[in-house]
C-alpha cells in the first residue's frame, strides 16, 4: 500500500495515462478525405513542440534532482536507491512526450 499522498497521485496518474493513451491511439477511425499540405506542416510542428518541450522540461527536472541528490548522498549514503528512482522519474515525461508526438504525427 502506498502511504504517501503525493506518491499515490503520481502512481495513479501514471497508471491512468498508461492505460488511456494506447486506448485513444487505437480508437481512432480511418480518414479517407484528402488533407491540405498545411495540416501536415502544422502536425509536424506540433509534434516537434511536444517532443522538445517534454525533453527540455525533463532535463531541467533531472538537473535539479541530480544536484539535490548529490548533496543528499554526501550526507546520507543509504538514500541512494531513492535518489536513483527520483532521477529516473522525469524520463516518463520524455516518453509521454514521444507518445503524444507520435499520436499527433499519425492522426
Amino acid at each position: 500500500m502506498i502511504k504517501n499522498k503525493l506518491a499515490r497521485m503520481v502512481f495513479g496518474s501514471t497508471f491512468i495515462t498508461a492505460m488511456a493513451v494506447p486506448a485513444m491511439a487505437l480508437a481512432q477511425a480511418e480518414s479517407t478525405t484528402p488533407v491540405d499540405w498545411r495540416v501536415g506542416v502544422a502536425k509536424a510542428i506540433a509534434a516537434g513542440v511536444a517532443m522538445s518541450v517534454s525533453a527540455m522540461s525533463a532535463g531541467y527536472a533531472q538537473a535539479r534532482i541530480g544536484a539535490a541528490g548529490a548533496g543528499t548522498l554526501a550526507e546520507r549514503p543509504e538514500a541512494g536507491t531513492n535518489i536513483i528512482v527520483l532521477q529516473a522519474l522525469p524520463e516518463v515525461i520524455v516518453l509521454l512526450g514521444f507518445v503524444i508526438a507520435f499520436m499527433i504525427g499519425t492522426a
